[in-house]
Protein backbone atom coordinates (compact mmCIF):
# COMPACT_ATOMS: atom_id res chain seq x y z
CA UNK A 1 0.00 0.00 0.00
CA UNK A 2 2.71 2.42 0.91
CA UNK A 3 4.64 1.46 -2.20
CA UNK A 4 1.72 2.29 -4.46
CA UNK A 5 1.29 5.67 -2.79
CA UNK A 6 4.97 6.44 -3.23
CA UNK A 7 4.76 5.54 -6.92
CA UNK A 8 1.67 7.75 -7.38
CA UNK A 9 3.35 10.64 -5.59
CA UNK A 10 6.40 10.34 -7.84
CA UNK A 11 4.19 10.18 -10.93
CA UNK A 12 2.26 13.31 -9.91
CA UNK A 13 5.49 15.17 -9.11
CA UNK A 14 7.02 14.31 -12.48
CA UNK A 15 3.81 15.41 -14.20
CA UNK A 16 3.85 18.78 -12.38
CA UNK A 17 7.50 19.37 -13.34
CA UNK A 18 6.91 18.37 -16.96
CA UNK A 19 3.93 20.71 -17.52
CA UNK A 20 5.88 24.09 -17.27
CA UNK A 21 8.67 22.64 -19.43
CA UNK A 22 6.19 21.63 -22.14
CA UNK A 23 4.43 25.00 -21.88
CA UNK A 24 7.74 26.84 -22.35
CA UNK A 25 8.60 24.68 -25.29
CA UNK A 26 5.22 25.43 -26.88
CA UNK A 27 5.79 29.22 -26.80
CA UNK A 28 7.03 30.71 -30.12
CA UNK A 29 10.77 31.28 -30.18
CA UNK A 30 12.13 34.57 -31.64
CA UNK A 31 13.70 34.11 -35.06
CA UNK A 32 17.47 34.59 -35.13
CA UNK A 33 18.54 37.94 -36.50
CA UNK A 34 20.26 37.82 -39.90
CA UNK A 35 22.76 40.53 -40.75
CA UNK A 36 22.49 41.51 -44.45
CA UNK A 37 25.83 41.55 -46.22
CA UNK A 38 26.18 44.76 -48.31
CA UNK A 39 26.23 43.99 -51.99
CA UNK A 40 28.82 45.68 -54.22
CA UNK A 41 27.47 48.17 -56.75
CA UNK A 42 26.85 46.83 -60.23
CA UNK A 43 30.02 46.75 -62.36
CA UNK A 44 30.21 49.47 -64.97
CA UNK A 45 33.10 48.95 -67.40
CA UNK A 46 35.21 51.97 -68.33
CA UNK A 47 34.70 52.85 -71.96
CA UNK A 48 37.93 53.28 -73.93
CA UNK A 49 38.90 56.85 -74.71
CA UNK A 50 41.78 58.62 -76.45
CA UNK A 51 42.75 62.25 -75.80
CA UNK A 52 45.51 64.78 -76.54
CA UNK A 53 46.68 67.34 -74.03
CA UNK A 54 46.38 70.20 -76.59
CA UNK A 55 43.74 70.23 -79.35
CA UNK A 56 45.65 72.74 -81.53
CA UNK A 57 49.41 73.14 -81.98
CA UNK A 58 51.91 74.68 -84.40
CA UNK A 59 54.08 72.49 -86.63
CA UNK A 60 57.20 71.51 -84.68
CA UNK A 61 55.48 71.24 -81.28
CA UNK A 62 54.75 68.00 -79.38
CA UNK A 63 51.53 66.62 -77.86
CA UNK A 64 50.82 63.83 -75.39
CA UNK A 65 48.46 61.03 -76.44
CA UNK A 66 46.67 59.35 -73.51
CA UNK A 67 44.42 56.30 -73.66
CA UNK A 68 42.27 54.77 -70.88
CA UNK A 69 39.79 51.91 -70.68
CA UNK A 70 41.79 49.41 -72.73
CA UNK A 71 42.75 45.88 -71.75
CA UNK A 72 45.74 45.82 -69.39
CA UNK A 73 49.23 44.79 -70.45
CA UNK A 74 48.36 44.50 -74.12
CA UNK A 75 49.29 46.21 -77.39
CA UNK A 76 47.19 49.01 -78.90
CA UNK A 77 47.44 49.87 -82.60
CA UNK A 78 47.24 53.59 -83.43
CA UNK A 79 46.59 54.85 -86.97
CA UNK A 80 47.10 58.53 -87.87
CA UNK A 81 45.41 60.04 -90.91
CA UNK A 82 45.73 63.63 -92.14
CA UNK A 83 42.97 65.75 -93.66
CA UNK A 84 42.62 69.40 -94.63
CA UNK A 85 41.79 72.05 -92.08
CA UNK A 86 38.70 74.18 -92.51
CA UNK A 87 39.57 76.74 -95.21
CA UNK A 88 40.13 80.10 -93.48
CA UNK A 89 39.07 83.36 -95.04
CA UNK A 90 41.67 84.82 -97.37
CA UNK A 91 43.91 87.29 -95.57
CA UNK A 92 45.12 90.65 -96.75
CA UNK A 93 48.47 92.38 -96.82
CA UNK A 94 48.69 96.15 -96.38
CA UNK A 95 50.86 98.27 -98.64
CA UNK A 96 52.78 101.34 -97.57
CA UNK A 97 50.23 103.61 -99.28
CA UNK A 98 47.39 102.21 -97.16
CA UNK A 99 45.84 99.92 -99.80
CA UNK A 100 45.48 96.16 -99.29
CA UNK A 101 46.07 93.15 -101.51
CA UNK A 102 44.39 89.71 -101.14
CA UNK A 103 46.42 86.67 -100.08
CA UNK A 104 45.44 83.31 -101.62
CA UNK A 105 45.34 80.29 -99.21
CA UNK A 106 48.05 77.65 -99.59
CA UNK A 107 46.88 74.39 -101.21
CA UNK A 108 46.66 71.34 -98.90
CA UNK A 109 48.88 68.35 -99.59
CA UNK A 110 47.68 65.07 -98.06
CA UNK A 111 50.24 62.86 -96.31
CA UNK A 112 50.33 59.07 -96.20
CA UNK A 113 48.68 57.48 -93.11
CA UNK A 114 51.02 56.60 -90.26
CA UNK A 115 50.79 53.64 -87.86
CA UNK A 116 52.52 52.79 -84.61
CA UNK A 117 51.82 50.69 -81.49
CA UNK A 118 51.82 51.32 -77.74
CA UNK A 119 51.43 49.01 -74.74
CA UNK A 120 49.02 49.50 -71.86
CA UNK A 121 49.95 49.23 -68.20
CA UNK A 122 48.21 47.13 -65.54
CA UNK A 123 45.30 49.60 -65.40
CA UNK A 124 44.68 49.50 -69.15
CA UNK A 125 46.17 52.97 -69.75
CA UNK A 126 48.98 54.34 -71.90
CA UNK A 127 50.67 57.68 -72.56
CA UNK A 128 52.97 58.65 -75.43
CA UNK A 129 54.41 61.84 -76.89
CA UNK A 130 53.86 62.59 -80.58
CA UNK A 131 55.43 65.26 -82.82
CA UNK A 132 53.58 65.79 -86.13
CA UNK A 133 55.61 66.31 -89.29
CA UNK A 134 52.77 67.74 -91.42
CA UNK A 135 50.07 70.35 -91.04
CA UNK A 136 46.35 69.62 -91.23
CA UNK A 137 43.63 67.90 -89.22
CA UNK A 138 45.16 64.73 -87.73
CA UNK A 139 42.84 61.90 -86.66
CA UNK A 140 44.19 59.28 -84.22
CA UNK A 141 42.36 55.92 -84.06
CA UNK A 142 43.39 53.49 -81.27
CA UNK A 143 42.27 49.87 -81.74
CA UNK A 144 42.64 46.85 -79.45
CA UNK A 145 40.60 43.71 -80.32
CA UNK A 146 37.02 44.80 -79.54
CA UNK A 147 37.93 48.24 -78.17
CA UNK A 148 38.29 51.43 -80.20
CA UNK A 149 38.68 55.15 -79.52
CA UNK A 150 39.71 58.19 -81.55
CA UNK A 151 40.59 61.86 -81.21
CA UNK A 152 41.61 64.81 -83.42
CA UNK A 153 44.47 67.31 -83.46
CA UNK A 154 44.79 70.54 -85.46
CA UNK A 155 48.35 71.25 -86.64
CA UNK A 156 48.88 74.78 -87.95
CA UNK A 157 51.77 76.02 -90.04
CA UNK A 158 54.51 78.11 -88.47
CA UNK A 159 53.90 81.89 -88.58
CA UNK A 160 55.28 83.30 -91.82
CA UNK A 161 57.38 86.49 -91.95
CA UNK A 162 55.53 89.57 -93.22
CA UNK A 163 55.27 89.87 -96.98
CA UNK A 164 57.51 92.45 -98.67
CA UNK A 165 55.71 95.66 -99.49
CA UNK A 166 55.34 96.04 -103.26
CA UNK A 167 53.76 98.54 -105.63
CA UNK A 168 53.82 101.89 -103.84
CA UNK A 169 57.30 101.26 -102.43
CA UNK A 170 58.69 101.68 -105.98
CA UNK A 171 56.70 104.83 -106.62
CA UNK A 172 58.75 107.09 -104.36
CA UNK A 173 62.17 106.20 -105.87
CA UNK A 174 60.71 106.55 -109.35
CA UNK A 175 59.32 109.97 -108.53
CA UNK A 176 62.65 111.03 -107.08
CA UNK A 177 64.52 109.67 -110.11
CA UNK A 178 62.15 111.41 -112.46
CA UNK A 179 62.73 114.69 -110.69
CA UNK A 180 66.49 114.25 -110.95
CA UNK A 181 66.20 113.45 -114.65
CA UNK A 182 64.10 116.56 -115.19
CA UNK A 183 66.52 118.74 -113.27
CA UNK A 184 69.39 117.30 -115.32
CA UNK A 185 67.57 118.07 -118.54
CA UNK A 186 67.01 121.68 -117.46
CA UNK A 187 70.67 122.05 -116.53
CA UNK A 188 71.68 120.57 -119.87
CA UNK A 189 69.50 123.05 -121.76
CA UNK A 190 70.86 125.95 -119.74
CA UNK A 191 74.41 124.81 -120.45
CA UNK A 192 73.73 124.57 -124.19
CA UNK A 193 72.11 128.03 -124.18
CA UNK A 194 75.06 129.51 -122.29
CA UNK A 195 77.54 128.01 -124.73
CA UNK A 196 75.54 129.34 -127.66
CA UNK A 197 75.52 132.79 -126.20
CA UNK A 198 79.24 132.58 -125.64
CA UNK A 199 79.80 131.65 -129.24
CA UNK A 200 77.56 134.43 -130.47
CA UNK A 201 79.34 136.93 -128.24
CA UNK A 202 82.76 135.86 -129.47
CA UNK A 203 81.65 136.19 -133.12
CA UNK A 204 80.38 139.79 -132.62
CA UNK A 205 83.68 140.93 -131.06
CA UNK A 206 85.50 140.49 -134.41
Amino acid sequence: MRLSRIIMALTVGLAVVAVPTAAGAAQPQPSPSVTDTPQPPPYSPVLPSLTVNRPTITLGETVILRGVGFRPNRTVDIAVSVGPLAAPAAGTARRSGGSTVAMAPVAFQAAAPLRFTVRTNGAGEFSRSYKPSVTGLLTFVATQSDRRAETELRVLDRPQPPLPVTGDSIGTPMKLGGGLVGAGAVLLLLTLAWRRRQRLGMGSSH
